[in-house]
């Protein structure tokens, strides 16, 4: 068993400052067998690739800040507080448009990432 306690996310410093931070937190390491885990810090003004992936299904967390979530070319208002399911095969990605950090946690089937990633032009 894990336990993720989210006020410890809340008090991580980006190790990068000035880009946008991403670390593995669900891993095999940890006898997870079809499922990994990241935690995310979306920088102000910064977003992520419209992409797909073939089979991976994602749960997302957002734990501090707001955003935008770009599904199928509509956006939609996230916010700390929200748990957003992303299916196979649905593109989307996610825009900080905000002058704050966001802060999520994402939980996710495998295959892994580089494996299943599919960027959309």
């Amino acid at each position: 068993m894990k336990i993720f306690k989210i006020e410890e996310f809340m008090e991580i410093e980006n190790p990068t400052p000035q880009k946008t931070y991403k670390t593995e937190i669900l891993t095999g390491d940890h006898n997870a067998k079809d499922l990994g885990g990241i935690f995310g810090l979306l920088i102000p003004e910064d977003q992520g690739p419209y992409h797909y992936h073939k089979r991976r299904e994602s749960i997302i967390i957002i734990i501090k800040g707001e955003a935008t979530e770009v599904i199928e070319g509509k956006e939609t208002l996230i916010k700390a507080g929200d748990v957003l399911y992303i299916p196979a095969g649905e593109r989307h990605k996610m825009k900080n448009r905000r002058d704050t950090e966001l802060r999520y946690l994402e939980f996710f089937t495998y295959p892994p990432v580089q494996a299943d990633f599919v960027e959309v032009n």
